[in-house]
């Protein structure tokens, strides 16, 4: 089965992208596949429609989403209407800075990106402790890259960060293989 995976995400300073990057990486040699990479404000429903698995993937912002990545999600409404995204198989990542050593709100951040896919009736898959990279940048839901020091400045993402988005990337692509098969 040939696999159609959409990764769509915002990215403030790059490290999403990069992020974004890497789980498109472990898909691509997880399912020999070509995933489908775009800015959210990018998106079309039409991408939404054809892709089997859908990461969507977002900086952290003040405590939330990007709101270009909200506004997807308001616009994919109309696909809900139709029960257009039923079955289809999904995932999250997020990055985040913020002052102090917290995740500044990325649990509630994946969770509301989590919510809006079963809403649409879809399959969610999180990021099993077991997996490579889980004690880097793992939470149960998705990958987690801190990209900010403790003042609250953006730093680049590192390279363990990375293997782990790579590391997700296969783990959804594999499980979604599975189920859709």
């Amino acid at each position: 089965m040939s696999l159609n995976v959409l990764i769509s995400y915002h990215s403030d300073y790059g490290n999403t992208e990069k992020m974004a990057k890497a789980i498109a990486a472990g898909a691509k040699v997880a399912a020999d596949c070509e995933p489908l990479l775009k800015q959210a404000a990018d998106t079309t429903l039409e991408d939404l429609q054809k892709a089997d698995l859908i990461i969507f993937g977002t900086p952290v912002h003040m405590g939330s989403m990007a709101w270009q990545m909200k506004q997807l999600i308001d616009r994919a409404g109309k696909l809900w209407m139709e029960n257009l995204l039923e079955g289809k198989v999904a995932g999250v990542f997020a990055t985040g800075g913020g002052f102090g050593g917290g995740g500044g709100g990325v649990e509630g951040t994946m969770t509301a990106l989590y919510s809006h896919f079963l809403e649409q009736g879809m399959v969610v898959i999180g990021f099993p402790k077991s997996l490579p990279g889980y004690a880097d940048a793992g939470l149960q839901w998705g990958p987690y890259a801190r990209c900010g020091n403790y003042e609250g400045m953006p730093q680049p993402i590192t390279e363990a960060q990375l293997a782990t988005a790579r590391s997700y990337g296969a783990h959804v692509a594999e499980t979604a293989l599975r189920f859709l098969d």
